[in-house]
């Protein structure tokens, strides 16, 4: 029997019939990932006598009576644009504009296949009704069944007595079963009417509507609840809601209801407009059950932005306030840290042409707890140029600024500062060796007042010093051989030069200044303090060798690094305003890497002092990576000086697979000083194709900023537990949970308060 083609108007017309090639077959594939999707192959005939506006078909047999009825049988095809129909059987009625199709009926669309026993369309209900039916979401893992499924001209769904899932098996681990669901891919939104959410096939929850959107794009809804424990606040359940204002901005308001404390509601809001983009958040606790002697609200507020003008401007504002010193120790905030013992307030304005650049900045910080109040710069402004020297192949740079600080501290001095260098840079650079040199000018002029009586400080004060500095290094490279393969190893020693005369600066407060750290790379800058407050007198001269080890893929492999600087001059200017002798030497400064293979890594630095034999400062680590996303490491730090106290700490952190299902993330952190556990955190994941559990315990060491405001005690110590559901798939993709939330969740035992002098 000859195949037919026949080309119907859509009932209008004449039937029309031609030789027939041969029909596409439609079939199943499964998608090479993890957690494949069903598909199923575009089952469209592509020919160019078919009719885009038409309803064409191809059938094994046909007939058609007085051009007004036609029945198709066997292999049956039926296309019309984005609408396919395969089945045993198909009748056409051009007067009623009806269609009738019955048998393995497969109806494909762009956003979804159906498979019914039966279908129905009417032109005059605009509608496609398939009964008996089950459905696949294309490019979606969603999937289920249906008693009917009406498909209407734009492509919604509407279910009846039907179910939803997007986990596959004979019963599947979650299934959303209502007496309708209606589904468009178009508009990106799912609802369900008397909806009962079952588990393993047993009802656990039922809910008279709820809406759910079905792909990747943005959609307002409830997201997924977290609940949690934790000794300060005890019980702790969000159910974070999600509202899509606009397609450039949205916000998350959460209620975060806390057993010992009370409700609090937290929210975000993001905004984009052009090249502009911020957010705000605000969390706000009208009353702390917890804290007995105290009824005043508890809150935290941000404000974050960051954006370009006309290709110049740039602007950055980050503003924290906060209720009270220990809000971020009491309540957990993603804005910050437990430990952190500031808060960011800083606005920016900057603008950059071709070869200069200005910038005012307005900074504070929010000190919290017991520590020495931070200095405003209200305003700091910036300026600097750059102009070419062709002929001397070098560069001329102006750089100036003007500081207000402030204090509400009336016990501590305030300052206005103007400082202005300017000189030359001669930078030559070759593949084999490079040599800077620089000659500067420093003139800074200080007004200082609220100076106490008897101070070493001055009203006014004036300095000027010159800078001298060559800066120059050589690249050596061999080929050596290891374990039968080519490396190539280099040998880069650099020295520097660097001459500031000797000046008294007793006469000019603190405000900025702080000792730079003395690791290796601190061994080439040109000062030893941050800020301008003290120009530490140089006559020194600083050296440094490296070698590395490449593999033939020009990859470091192994990097080591030592060097110190020697002093020509016993004198310097020390922070504590008193001159005196120093040692000759700087601590000796090293640091090594070394990637044994592609799992074993080993990288830290030291900084000895070799005349008093005892280490400064030092730090260590041992990774080892099992694949993506899992590794361990074990890490070292220890500083022998901060705030009077030696810290000594070790870490244990690691996060690897238990099987194809299971996810380990695990944590401890040592203080080896006072013997004593900071950290620990022990989390377990369990993740499936279509959903994921989470849950975990922690215990860590708590601070305690400032008791004076509500004079409570605080345990030493706050552990809990954290238990997730997440459903997958309900809301797009099937994208992994992951567990790097879990892996880089920590505190910082010890954090000093941050200064605009650090």
């Amino acid at each position: 029997m000859p195949f037919f083609r026949i080309s119907l108007l859509f009932f209008i017309g004449t039937l029309t019939t031609y030789h027939a090639t041969a029909q596409q077959i439609p079939t199943s594939e499964t998608e090479e990932v993890s957690c494949p999707i069903p598909s199923y192959k575009n089952i469209r005939v592509n020919d160019q006598n078919i009719h885009s506006n038409a309803i064409n078909i191809i059938s094994d047999t046909s007939i058609i009576e007085k051009d007004q009825y036609a029945q198709f049988s066997g292999a049956v095809t039926l296309f019309k644009q984005a609408h396919t129909v395969l089945a045993d059987h198909i009748e056409i009625n051009r007067l009623t504009s009806y269609i009738n199709a019955q048998g393995n009926i497969h109806f494909q669309n762009q956003g979804v296949d159906i498979f019914a026993s039966q279908l129905e369309a009417s032109k005059a209900k605009q509608s496609t009704v398939l009964s008996e039916a089950s459905y696949q979401m294309a490019n979606n893992p969603g999937h289920g069944q249906a008693g009917s499924i009406s498909v209407t001209s734009d492509g919604t769904l509407s279910l009846k007595d039907s179910s939803f899932t997007t986990c596959y098996g004979e019963i599947p681990d979650w299934q959303l079963q209502a007496s309708e669901i209606n589904i468009s891919t178009a508009k990106n939104y799912g609802e369900a009417y008397n909806a009962r959410f079952r588990l393993f096939d047993i009802p656990v929850l039922y809910i008279p509507y709820f809406s759910f959107p079905v792909n990747n794009e943005r959609k307002s809804g409830f997201l997924y609840p977290k609940i949690s424990t934790s000794d300060r606040s005890g019980l702790m359940i969000e159910a974070p809601y999600y509202w899509n204002i606009a397609p450039n901005m949205d916000a998350t308001l959460t209620p975060r209801y806390m057993s010992k404390r009370g409700m609090q509601l937290l929210t975000e809001f993001r905004y984009l407009t052009g090249l502009q983009q911020g957010s705000i958040n605000f969390e706000y606790l009208s009353k702390d059950d917890e804290l007995k002697a105290n009824d005043d609200a508890r809150y935290l507020a941000r404000f974050q932005h960051t954006g370009t003008f006309s290709q110049n401007f740039r602007a950055y504002v980050d503003y924290t306030t906060i209720s009270d010193d220990n809000y971020l120790v009491d309540i957990n905030s993603e804005q910050y840290n437990s430990n952190d013992a500031y808060l960011y307030q800083i606005g920016e304005l900057a603008y950059f042409s071709d070869n200069w650049q200005a910038k005012v900045l307005l900074q504070d910080f929010e000190v919290l707890g017991k520590h020495r109040t931070s200095y405003k710069t209200l305003p700091h402004i910036e300026f600097s140029s750059f102009q070419a020297l062709p002929w001397l192949e070098g560069q001329f740079d102006i750089y100036s600024e003007l500081t207000r600080f402030t204090s509400d501290n009336r016990n501590l001095p305030e300052a206005d500062r103007y400082h202005i260098e300017a000189g030359a840079i001669f930078p030559y650079s070759t593949p084999a060796w490079f040599l800077n040199s620089e000659f500067k000018l420093l003139q800074t002029n200080y007004h200082q007042k609220r100076i106490e009586a008897f101070s070493q400080l001055k009203e006014s004060v004036s300095r000027t010093l010159p800078k001298v500095r060559f800066h120059g290094g050589i690249n050596f490279d061999r080929t050596m051989s290891l374990f039968q393969q080519s490396y190539t190893q280099t040998l880069e020693p650099q020295l520097q030069y660097l001459y500031i005369p000797d000046e008294d600066q007793s006469a000019i407060g603190l405000y900025d200044t702080t000792p730079l750290q003395d690791d290796y790379n601190g061994l080439f800058r040109d000062q030893r303090f941050s800020g301008l407050d003290r120009i530490a007198q140089a006559n020194q001269y600083s050296w440094g060798l490296t070698s590395r080890v490449l593999n033939p893929l020009s990859e470091e492999t192994f990097r080591l690094s030592i060097g110190r600087i020697v002093y020509l001059s016993n004198e310097n200017n020390l922070l504590n305003n008193s001159r005196q002798s120093n040692n000759d030497e700087s601590a000796l400064a090293s640091e090594i890497f070394m990637q044994i293979n592609r799992q074993w890594q080993f990288s830290g630095d030291i900084q000895y002092n070799t005349k008093d034999n005892q280490t400064n400062k030092s730090q260590s680590s041992l990774d080892y990576y099992f694949n993506n996303n899992q590794s361990i490491q074990l890490n070292h730090r220890y500083t022998r000086n901060v705030s009077g106290t030696s810290l000594e700490q070790v870490s244990l952190l690691t996060n690897f697979a238990i099987n194809h299902n299971w996810q380990f993330v695990g944590r401890i952190t040592q203080d080896l000083q006072n013997k004593r556990s900071l950290e620990s955190y022990a989390g377990f994941q369990y993740e499936s194709c279509c959903w994921a559990l989470r849950f975990a315990y922690h215990r860590h060491i708590n601070s305690n900023l400032d008791e004076q405001n509500f004079n409570e005690n605080r345990d030493e110590f706050d552990s809990g537990f954290m238990v997730q559901f997440v459903i997958k798939g309900l809301g797009g993709e099937q994208k992994p949970v992951g567990t790097n939330d879990m892996f880089n969740a920590s505190i910082f035992g010890y954090k000093r308060p941050y200064f605009l002098n650090n």
